[in-house]
């Protein structure tokens, strides 16, 4: 039974933990001490450091706990219904902030780490190749993201004809094409230079403009806009006078 001791000693804890969130900001705080702080939401009254960390010791880091399933969390000892919806909610509402946020502000030079946030937790553990699109309108506002071609990405496998037909079908201006590395590498290989230059092609004969190319790995991620490929492309293109 907790005494009036551990209660204060426990609410002196947290209160700490509070302060210190105010004072220095979310990065003071080690991925432990922000799961403590989120499961204190569903229950404010008992000890939560003891399974912040054991959640963190089997998923490995906060962002796994928060894309862990509900059942997995349940697991936990400690983690009740209520510490599992506040975990979900927290990330619902995480992905929801960063959609909309890259939804309303238009694409431009450096925002590829906006993409890589709003996409990373959909394609980090997946186990094959994902090829996305993203087609944008005119301001660079994102129209619609899909999936357009899945396994090994080789430039033969890809096929810049889907690519340019659907955006035809979305009225769209532009697009960023997206696919993921599950090496964890996010080094371009040649193939998808090869898919990047293709599509850069197909695209600039139809009046529309491929912004950027990011290859999303484990963490991390390359942008071929920030590489300087793009605009090599589309240089090579003009002398070559393609479109």
């Amino acid at each position: 039974m907790r005494t009036t001791e551990d209660r204060r000693r426990l609410e002196g804890h947290r209160e700490r933990l509070r302060q210190k969130f105010l004072d220095r900001g979310i990065e003071a705080l080690t991925d432990e001490e922000l799961l403590e702080l989120l499961l204190t939401l569903g229950t404010p009254r008992k000890d939560c450091k003891p399974m912040a960390r054991e959640a963190i010791k089997r998923f490995g880091s906060l962002r796994q706990v928060l894309e862990a399933p509900s059942e997995q969390l349940l697991e936990i000892r400690g983690i009740g219904p209520k510490n599992s919806l506040a975990i979900k909610l927290i990330h619902g509402v995480a992905r929801r902030f960063l959609e909309n946020r890259l939804e309303r502000m238009p694409y431009r030079f450096g925002s590829s780490k906006e993409v890589f946030d709003y996409l990373y937790h959909s394609m980090r553990d997946l186990k094959r190749e994902v090829f996305k699109v993203l087609f944008l309108d005119s301001q660079n506002r994102i129209l619609r993201v899909e999936d357009m071609f899945q396994g090994t990405l080789t430039s033969s496998a890809v096929y810049p004809r889907e690519v340019i037909r659907r955006a035809l079908e979305l009225h769209a201006a532009g697009m960023i094409l997206v696919h993921n590395h599950p090496s964890g590498d996010p080094k371009p290989s040649q193939d998808d230079l090869r898919i990047t230059k293709q599509i850069i092609a197909a695209a600039r004969f139809m009046g529309m403009r491929v912004l950027d190319h990011l290859i999303i790995g484990e963490g991390v991620y390359s942008s071929l806009a920030e590489m300087g490929h793009i605009q090599r492309f589309e240089t090579e293109l003009d002398l070559h006078g393609l479109a």
